[in-house]
């Protein structure tokens, strides 16, 4: 998309000079008022030629046929660059609106349990659950500010505190939504979230791969608990950009979201007040 700006913006330069020549020439050239000057070289250069005005002089001629050669093939540049940006433009929306209806998905069937199962054995949860307590009030400036918090914290687990077993069968059991998200080419293209599935699945091995989660060496829980780590901060970040998207498009999802927040202690999907 950038490439496309720059060419435009190359396109742009080189026929706002060439109209610029072409209308001072043809008022100095064949004294035309500026009005006639400027409406001839723009149907020139836009091959339209109603024949209501040419050039007298063999000056005039030339200049003509400069702005032809030069300004047709720039003008149609100009309009195929602007036509290619509008179409990228509406098939990067399309893309992005696809990729969050499968972040949807993921959240809804595994996303979610997985943060408040992370949640229960995050020592410094207390702090996650005074940044990330998403209400219809927040605007771009507080997931803005919640954003720059989150590149602050230090993610960390302490596994002692929850059941590496559970979380072991839950990734298992869902093995197959999974492999469906990587084959998905909108995810491969988005490589944040292809980064969080990956290591989803490389948490998920290494948990199967160990006979017994109770009784662990001190080095391998702690490498356990650093893949749980990595998981658990890629997560939380897709999360709140999942929420800041919700906020700005679908209020109705958003309301759901919020009442089941796994960053909210006291969170609940029940429908208490009006």
């Amino acid at each position: 998309m950038e490439a496309d700006r720059i060419r435009l913006r190359l396109y742009l330069c080189v026929f706002t000079a060439l109209l610029l020549v072409g209308s001072f020439g043809f008022m100095f050239i064949e004294n035309l008022s500026l009005v006639d000057s400027i409406y001839f070289a723009i149907v020139t250069m836009a091959t339209v030629g109603y024949g209501d005005i040419h050039p007298q002089s063999n000056a005039g001629k030339i200049l003509a046929l400069i702005l032809i050669v030069g300004g047709v093939g720039t003008f149609l540049g100009v309009v195929a660059s602007i036509t290619e940006i509008f179409l990228k433009r509406r098939e990067e929306s399309f893309r992005r609106e696809k990729l969050n209806m499968v972040t949807g998905l993921f959240f809804s069937e595994m996303g979610s349990g997985l943060l408040r199962q992370f949640a229960r054995i995050d020592p410094q949860i207390d702090i996650l659950y005074q940044n990330l307590k998403v209400s219809n009030d927040w605007t771009n400036k507080d997931f803005h500010r919640a954003n720059i918090s989150l590149k602050e914290h230090r993610f960390s687990v302490d596994s002692r505190r929850g059941d590496l077993s559970a979380l072991r069968e839950y990734l298992q059991n869902r093995a197959n939504l999974l492999l469906r998200l990587l084959e998905n080419p909108i995810l491969q293209e988005h490589g944040n979230f292809a980064d969080l599935l990956r290591a989803i699945f490389h948490l998920r091995d290494e948990l199967l791969n160990r006979t017994d989660l109770t009784e662990l060496l001190d080095t391998d829980r702690k490498h356990l608990e650093g893949d749980i780590a990595r998981v658990y901060k890629l997560l939380v970040f897709a999360w709140l950009a999942y929420m800041r998207y919700l906020k700005n498009n679908y209020g109705y999802l958003l309301s759901l979201a919020m009442r089941v927040n796994p960053f909210d202690p006291e969170a609940s999907a029940v429908v208490r007040s009006s």
